[in-house]
């Protein structure tokens, strides 16, 4: 069995891909303000900062940086994902179908991590991130997916409003 070492950079950036057990669901989308809510409680007590970010109905894909002298990735999705399943609960909503052990647990338990290396590297991560619901085929371009950082790289002008329209986004993403 391969043994899971986690990176442990302080202050590193880092893409992520976080996946719902059941890959039928729209948990994501359909409670995305729930979704939103547990990041922001969790940012306000541990800070960090999404430099991009895609929420599908199933996974989301995102890129943090963490502070100087913080590493501490995992616990910051620890905290997220209990948060927007304890939110879920507490509205009536059942988080997920019970599993053979009695196991309710919406998400997969661990997350495709991948520290980012350099500018041409984070670049690739960002329009990946962006162009994820082109590819799953859920819009026919990019600027249609409303859970997408990439609205504010527009209004920032990082990008130009019908970016991603040319075609798939080349590399090894985690999905």
């Amino acid at each position: 069995m391969r043994r899971y070492i986690r990176a442990n950079t302080t202050g590193a950036t880092s893409f992520f891909t976080v996946t719902l057990r059941d890959r039928g669901m729209r948990t994501l989308v359909d409670y995305v303000v729930d979704l939103r809510t547990a990041f922001a409680q969790v940012k306000q007590r541990h800070p960090f900062a999404i430099d991009a970010m895609v929420v599908l109905p199933e996974h989301l894909h995102t890129i943090w940086t963490l502070p100087e002298g913080d590493a501490d990735f995992g616990m910051r999705w620890m905290l997220i994902k209990q948060a927007f399943t304890h939110r879920l609960s507490a509205s009536g909503v059942e988080p997920a179908p019970r599993r053979q052990r009695g196991d309710r647990s919406l998400w997969q338990a661990r997350c495709w991590e991948h520290a980012i290396r350099d500018e041409d590297d984070f670049a690739r991560h960002v329009d990946y991130i962006h162009f994820n619901p082109v590819k799953h085929g859920w819009v026919l371009q990019a600027s249609d997916w409303p859970y997408s950082s990439l609205h504010r790289y527009v209004r920032d002008g990082v990008l130009q409003q019908h970016w991603g329209i040319g075609g798939p986004i080349e590399g090894e993403f985690g999905e």
